[in-house]
């Protein structure tokens, strides 16, 4: 009989000292994949629904195929050198500061240029072992506002990508938006997000696995009937019109792998803005990490003794290069996925199951006609769950501490309320540093984030500083 215990597989993975099996790692890979694959379809929406500072976006299906080439080919480096069972893919929130923040001020290879150096910029302080410093730099609470303001960002992004919320017309006063395109809801379209965002938070109430995924796919299937059996416009549908593609398989198109230009940022923006986007990359990628690690690591019963994760400084190294990767493939910044839990809940407890999850994304390669068929009203319920996943941790806040809390709120309502992740932070920093010295409390306060808010100073400020010092 086949004996686990002495294959080449089984000793390498350490399968069997972690006290797992072949089966329960394949089971695992996965129960991950399909928990997160519908980042195949949201990270094309996202950053193919914006347009860069020329008017010109990024191909659905060349994303869909970058999207699952970095996905497969990390998820595989992080199983095979981190030995955990944690899988990397696109990063939600990241990608929403790259479409809309990076992109309006810049061309797509100048955005997607950045992305890289923040990956390059990572797995340095990594080796240099700041990247642990500047964690330690930032208070807890506004590590969770900051996810907490980036869930109600994209939620927000849904709810306007699939009709929900729109902009009024010509509208100048007091009320920016509304609900539907004329004060109420009207369409097929936007029925369909509707129908997708029950569905979805119904099935995330019955805890069904890959909850998001079933969503998607049984919501697009909705569409194409609507679209099949109803007069329906194109331009309602908005990018992406519902209906069954010619053929399911198709070769991967690579033409966006290598478009980006590492220093034309420079030429695009100022050294502040520059310096501060990067930061906000940075941040985002470091707080999803770090609690992702940790989480999957302690849920798996991997933390040694002292609560450590195993060979973290390597997994954080091929976090850093998951990022650098995700850049130059113009596919945004990689990270790893809180879905690998999933695997874990299945009893994957190795860097096998990672091994099945990048097997899996490259096999989905080959599947990208059938991620271009899926319209915003079917994909944008995920972006409404995960904004309520991400909001969840909001209740780990002090709210009756008015130094964190006052921060922590400035955190979350400056990013939906602006549009923008880098304000959001920069408004929390800020505050948090007056609130900290007035108090007489300055000392407290870490000297990165002293830079730090000096640094969100001069960004708001930089019109009039520009005008004092006869710049404009």
């Amino acid at each position: 009989m086949f004996d686990t215990r002495t294959n080449l597989v089984d000793r390498y993975f350490a399968i069997s000292a972690r006290g797992s099996t072949l089966g329960r790692e394949i089971r695992g890979g996965f129960a991950t994949f399909f928990t997160m694959a519908y980042i195949l379809v949201l990270n094309p929406i996202i950053l193919g629904s914006a347009e860069d500072k020329f008017g010109h976006t990024l191909s659905g299906a060349q994303l869909a195929t970058v999207t699952a080439l970095v996905a497969a080919v990390m998820t595989v480096i992080m199983g095979v050198g981190g030995n955990l069972p944690l899988a990397v893919a696109a990063g939600l929130g990241l990608n929403a500061v790259v479409a809309f923040q990076l992109a309006p001020l810049m061309s797509w290879p100048d955005a997607m240029g950045l992305v890289v150096l923040e990956g390059l910029l990572i797995c340095a302080l990594v080796a240099t072992g700041l990247r642990e410093a500047v964690m330690h730099a930032i208070p807890q609470a506004l590590k969770q506002a900051i996810s907490v303001g980036i869930g109600l960002f994209i939620a927000f992004i849904g709810f306007v990508d699939a009709g929900f919320v729109t902009r009024i017309p010509g509208e100048t006063g007091a009320v920016p938006v509304q609900l539907g395109a004329g004060g109420h809801l009207s369409g097929w379209p936007v029925l369909v997000f509707c129908l997708g965002v029950l569905l979805t938070v119904a099935l995330m109430a019955r805890k069904v696995k890959g909850a998001i995924l079933v969503s998607i796919v049984a919501m697009t299937v909705v569409a194409i009937v609507i679209d099949r059996i109803a007069d329906i416009p194109a331009a309602a549908w908005g990018l992406t019109v519902p209906a069954v593609p010619e053929d399911i398989v198709a070769a991967p198109d690579f033409g966006l792998v290598g478009s980006f230009s590492l220093f034309g940022a420079f030429e695009q923006i100022g050294l502040v803005t520059l310096v501060l986007l990067v930061f906000t990359l940075l941040l985002s990628d470091f707080f999803d990490t770090m609690g992702t690690v940790v989480g999957v690591s302690s849920e798996a019963g991997l933390l040694d003794e002292n609560g450590k994760v195993p060979h973290l400084g390597r997994i954080l190294l091929i976090d850093g290069a998951a990022a650098a990767a995700g850049g130059a493939a113009s596919a945004s910044s990689h990270t790893s996925y809180i879905e690998s839990a999933a695997g874990v809940g299945e009893g994957a407890r190795t860097g096998f199951a990672s091994v099945v999850t990048g097997g899996l994304f490259a096999l989905a390669l080959f599947l990208t006609p059938l991620a271009t068929v899926v319209p915003a009203q079917a994909a944008a319920p995920a972006l409404v769950a995960v904004g309520f996943l991400l909001m969840a941790q909001v209740r780990h806040i002090d709210w009756a501490s008015y130094e964190i809390a006052i921060p922590a709120f400035l955190t979350i309502a400056v990013m939906p309320f602006t549009y923008s992740i880098t304000n959001g932070i920069g408004a929390g920093f800020l505050a948090y540093v007056v609130i900290k010295a007035v108090l007489g409390k300055a000392r407290e306060v870490h000297g990165l984030l002293w830079a730090a808010a000096a640094l969100f100073a001069v960004y708001f400020a930089i019109d009039p500083i520009e005008q004092l010092l006869g710049v404009k």
